[in-house]
């Protein structure tokens, strides 16, 4: 079939696949990194608990089979490795069937982290790397000229990732039609980065036309996806565009990136596709059935979309093959952090030698300048903002997050930035406590050098010790 390949897409094909490997080596670091804190065998939340009261069927994954600590980093890892191979284009020196199976290795390691990760894996871009990679399985490599049908289908994911987000805002918060939120969005969002704090002084007319351009860009632009080239081009090229501006005024994981990655097989780019041969039937075969699966599956998002009770991130099926996103539908006016903080002191007073934790990406010390990690995923960082918004969100993790702090776990604080305390030596009590942050003017920033100015507003945990 002569319409089935598109040999003008190869070099954005080539790109999609180097950078999707990327981000998915991105995750599997984070997880083999920080699991044993957080799903380990002595974790917050910990896998064995998880499959031991959810079924296979609710969430499939090899850690139903088995489950440890050795297991899950051996599974971990090899994820990094081979999408270390993915990156250096091993999929290219392999026959088709071959590539194929490559590509399906990545998706069904991440799939079973994903599945048991529980709160720490409840983001709406995990889903989006498992339903990008799941069609990366059928792009094909050297062998074969992209598939329109797969290409079609990767600016279905992008135009239902800005599209489903333009709707939210629409729906939600009223800042977003009074095109306000950016008036505190670059102060209140999850993880502020190293420019956050400058793009929240620019003028407020230039963050009108931000949330304008912003509404152009998510509610307009996605049907251009679909027209002719180079009207196509155009329209990822400048999702690109406001993707970038993104990552430069915070850290939101790899979601920016992804959706970069999602854009770039849209682009027409300069290159020469090789002769090749024909496409094998098998393949096509297997492309349109996995495409037809792909469309059934779509009612779910696309009534998600036109329903007034439009939800973010949710996935309609456990393998996670088609999802809705979305973002922020809602805005936070203030900024509150939970601090945490331990004593070596008998008694917990007032007056003890209280010592403050660090983390790495939220804001603590109100002079620490915030640092980029996105694409890499803080996850115990993003979860502390969300306890922040309201204890609820802590009540399944936190308490044993504090019971790892008085034991000085060795796995946990390794998700910390420094903790005042010496290995051989925890503290006595631990407390937590809610503080209200702002950014400081520019006079103020230049008088104390605090980027942060905070003030305390009230108890979120009482001094607490190891039961004796």
């Amino acid at each position: 079939m002569e319409w089935f390949t598109a040999p003008e897409y190869w070099t954005g094909r080539l790109v999609f696949q180097r950078a999707l490997a990327v981000v998915y080596l991105v995750a599997f670091l984070g997880a083999a990194l920080q699991f044993r804190a957080l799903m380990g065998e002595r974790g917050m939340l910990p896998v064995s608990r998880f499959v031991a009261r959810v079924p296979f069927r609710r969430a499939p994954s090899v850690f139903h089979l088995h489950c440890s600590d050795r297991f899950f980093a051996v599974w971990a890892w090899t994820g990094c490795a081979v999408s270390l191979a993915l990156v250096a284009g091993l999929d290219n020196r392999l026959p088709l069937w071959g590539a194929m199976l490559l590509w399906l290795v990545p998706w069904v390691l991440y799939l079973s982290i994903v599945n048991v990760g529980q709160t720490w894996y409840g983001f709406g871009w995990e889903s989006l790397l498992l339903e990008t990679g799941f069609l990366a399985v059928f792009l094909g490599n050297d062998e074969i000229a992209p598939p329109v049908v797969v290409l079609f289908l990767l600016r279905w994911i992008l135009f239902r990732v800005e599209f489903g987000a333009g709707l939210i805002k629409m729906r939600g918060d009223a800042c977003w039609r009074r095109l306000t939120c950016l008036d505190f969005h670059h102060e209140t969002q999850p993880m502020p980065g190293p420019l956050s704090w400058f793009f929240h002084h620019l003028p407020r007319p230039f963050h009108r036309a931000e949330v304008a351009a912003n509404h152009v860009t998510q509610l307009v632009v996605p049907f251009l996806l679909f027209a002719p080239q180079p009207v196509a081009t155009a329209a990822a090229a400048l999702m690109i565009v406001t993707q970038l501006w993104l990552v430069l005024s915070g850290n939101f994981s790899w979601l920016n990136w992804i959706t970069i990655v999602l854009a770039v097989p849209a682009l027409s780019l300069p290159g020469r596709a090789p002769e090749v041969p024909d496409t094998p039937l098998w393949y096509e075969i297997v492309v349109l059935s996995a495409a037809a699966l792909i469309v059934f599956l779509s009612h779910g998002p696309v009534r998600n979309m036109i329903s007034r009770r439009q939800t973010m991130n949710r996935s309609f099926d456990p393998l996670h093959l088609v999802n809705t996103y979305g973002a922020f539908g809602s805005v936070s006016r203030i900024r509150y952090e939970v601090v945490v903080e331990g004593t070596a002191d008998a008694a917990p007073r007032e007056d003890a030698g209280w010592l403050e934790y660090e983390f790495r990406g939220k804001p603590g010390d109100p002079r620490r300048w915030p640092r980029q990690f996105a694409p890499y995923h803080l996850r115990l960082d993003w979860m502390m903002w969300f306890a922040a918004l309201s204890p609820a969100y802590a009540e399944p993790w936190f308490g044993s997050f504090v019971e790892r702090l008085l034991e000085n776990d060795r796995d946990t604080l390794r998700l910390l930035r420094r903790s005042p305390f010496p290995p051989d030596a925890p503290p006595h009590y631990v407390r937590a406590r809610l503080y209200r942050y702002r950014y400081t003017t520019r006079e103020e920033l230049r008088r104390t050098g605090a980027c942060w100015e905070r003030t305390y507003v009230r108890e979120f945990l009482p001094p607490t010790r190891l039961d004796t």
